[in-house]
């Protein structure tokens, strides 16, 4: 048998199976019915906000750029219409949330009296209790001003995460992220004055003209604010993304610096009192623990509001439809804004028991702490080694798995963490790869 890796960037692995591998849902169900017979008393809130003021030349989210005509209130009400379906879906008995987060898009783009409502509706309408449980949520340089970091503050947030991407204004150029390192410090500057208890930042490594001078120094000017958590995310190229249109592939070289880059910064936090939790993920050791780590969603049980949003029971995925073109995307928040029905599920996939296996097994290995085996055998009555051989095998053939795990704890060494966009791809059903090759994009 072969032991030459594949490619180690093919796929970012947060969540399975992909939007690209949904369908429309042909009968529809009731969202009601749906919900009857789950456990609803440790519910995951998200809601997502798809608006930017700029679309980063890698970005492949759901989002647009700007919202004209009030459009942003606009989607707040059919987020409310939406809200109130959903909680009049789950029934009044045994409901409550654990976590909660707002994403996007950019959740800032709104203005401090929309991001109020935002939370009122997390709280009045879907009874999630905002100042007892975590509330991630997601901002930009741009739009981290000091009058929406206070309202974030008031209503609880328990973590901020800002996508600075570079500390270095040719880089963020390169990215088609035009932005001023002044500008990025006077937002972190506002984040700290505003006292949210986690601070997370975004770096990307791999953009054109990337040094590992210039990589350090991005990591060092970081480090100097002591953020609770950093991600650290290789640059990819996507259809129909801005660096895509430009005609940029990943090639070996390019693979190469990626990987040694990540290696820097992956050494370098260490180095700096930093715990490694997944590939991306570095938190601080004396950091506050958030909610599950890096969207580590084992038992289910997730309520995505906002038409870029999934919504997950024990037996199905859900969202509305999917796409990357700013014309469909366009499209498909106008058609959210005018739905007045949302009791009912529009496009998903069904997820029957191999793929709950999968998608243990994939989320949970690709964590640094590993996988207890005891955790798979209590929820599945199987064994990992039995249900995937072939590929925990190959894992093992390409020194992906360590050695030195504890017994019962199926852990990846240093080298399968710096490959997981790679082992998390193997880990897909042919039935999912079949239905994400299929799937036309738009």
């Amino acid at each position: 048998m072969s032991t030459t890796p594949p490619r180690p960037y093919q796929s970012y692995v947060y969540a399975y199976p992909h939007k690209t591998a949904y369908r429309e849902l042909k009968n529809r169900p009731a969202l009601r019915d749906l919900w009857a017979d789950e456990p609803k008393n440790a519910l995951s809130l998200y809601l997502h906000i798809p608006f930017c003021e700029v679309r980063c030349g890698f970005c492949n989210l759901f989002t647009r750029i700007g919202a004209p005509d009030e459009l942003t209130g606009r989607y707040l009400d059919a987020l409310d219409r939406q809200a109130t379906a959903v909680r009049e879906a789950l029934g009044d008995d045994g409901v409550g949330f654990a976590a909660a987060a707002f994403g996007g898009g950019t959740p800032t783009f709104l203005n401090a009296g929309e991001l109020e409502r935002l939370c009122d509706i997390a709280e009045k309408r879907m009874g999630a209790e905002l100042s007892s449980v975590p509330l991630s949520v997601e901002a930009s340089p741009a739009t981290a001003t000091p009058d929406r970091l206070a309202v974030l503050a008031e209503r609880g947030t328990t973590r901020l995460s800002l996508g600075v991407q570079s500390f270095v204004d040719s880089e963020a150029r390169a990215a088609v992220r035009p932005q001023r390192r002044a500008d990025v410090e006077t937002a972190l500057a506002a984040v700290r004055d505003a006292r949210i208890p986690v601070l997370n930042i975004d770096l990307i490594y791999g953009i054109e003209g990337q040094s590992a001078d210039t990589w350090r120094a991005s990591l060092d000017a970081a480090l100097a604010w002591r953020p609770e958590e950093l991600y650290l995310y290789p640059l990819y190229v996507r259809p129909l993304t801005g660096l895509g249109r430009l005609g940029a592939e990943a090639d070996a070289a390019w693979d190469t610096q990626r990987l040694r880059l990540y290696r820097q910064g992956r050494d370098h936090l260490l180095a700096h009192g930093y715990e490694q939790v997944s590939m991306r993920m570095f938190r601080r050791t004396d950091a506050p623990k958030q909610a599950a780590d890096d969207y580590a969603c084992q038992t289910d049980g997730m309520i995505g509001l906002g038409c870029g949003a999934r919504s997950y029971t024990s037996a199905l995925h859900y969202s509305f439809d999917y796409a990357v073109d700013m014309r469909e995307i366009r499209t498909i928040i106008d058609d959210y804004t005018a739905t007045e029905d949302f009791s009912r599920a529009e496009v998903g996939r069904y997820v029957d028991a191999d793929e709950a296996r999968r998608r243990h097994l994939l989320q949970s290995l690709l964590q640094a702490e590993g996988m207890p085996l005891s955790g798979y055998r209590e929820r599945f009555a199987a064994d990992p080694a039995a249900d995937f051989p072939a590929e925990l095998d190959r894992f093992a053939d390409r020194g992906w798995l360590d050695d030195s795990a504890p017994k019962g704890l199926l852990r990846l060494s240093p080298e399968g963490l710096a490959h997981s966009d790679a082992l998390g791809p193997e880990l897909f059903s042919n039935s999912v790869r079949a239905a994400m090759a299929a799937y036309e994009l738009k």
